[in-house]
């Protein structure tokens, strides 16, 4: 004699079974989200580089370094939750750029790559525009004007 085991039916049990992308959960650290946020940002025309003054100015001598990558989290700041996101953007623009063109250009590319990626709703970028830079045009160091004493040449 033999023992025999019955077995539930399997048709009925698979459809009690949710769909295999609502079991568990799924937690996206704040770094990832940064990380995402910082090279959207950097895509967008206009954009110089990111974050504000003495952190700017430790990762540039960083990035001089060999062996060394840039930051691509500085000057963002993200706070995650489990639906939602908030971006705080540091900016540096460059010169000729409006501003308000690419900061709408910034909010709509970081929105869309985060929403896109993460799944996560973004409730609101904020850009703060710290600096714009300049090019050098390299024809005078501006020694000469500062020494002359004069404001015009």
């Amino acid at each position: 004699m033999t023992d025999t085991a019955t077995r539930p039916d399997t048709d009925k049990r698979k459809n009690e079974l949710r769909p295999p992308e609502d079991r568990g959960s799924t937690t996206i650290a704040d770094s990832v989200v940064e990380k995402m946020a910082g090279i959207a940002a950097r895509e967008v025309p206009g954009i110089h580089n990111l974050g504000a003054g003495m952190a700017r100015t430790i990762g540039g001598v960083r990035e001089r370094m060999p062996g060394t990558q840039p930051s691509i989290t500085r000057g963002v700041h993200v706070e995650v939750g489990k639906e939602q996101a908030a971006v705080d953007l540091d900016v540096v623009i460059d010169y000729g750029y409006s501003i308000a063109d690419v900061v709408a250009d910034v909010r709509v590319n970081v929105i869309s790559a985060l929403e896109r990626m993460t799944g996560l709703e973004v409730v609101e970028v904020n850009v703060a525009v710290d600096d714009i830079d300049i090019p050098d045009d390299g024809s005078s160091s501006g020694d000469e004007e500062q020494d002359s004493g004069r404001r015009v040449a």
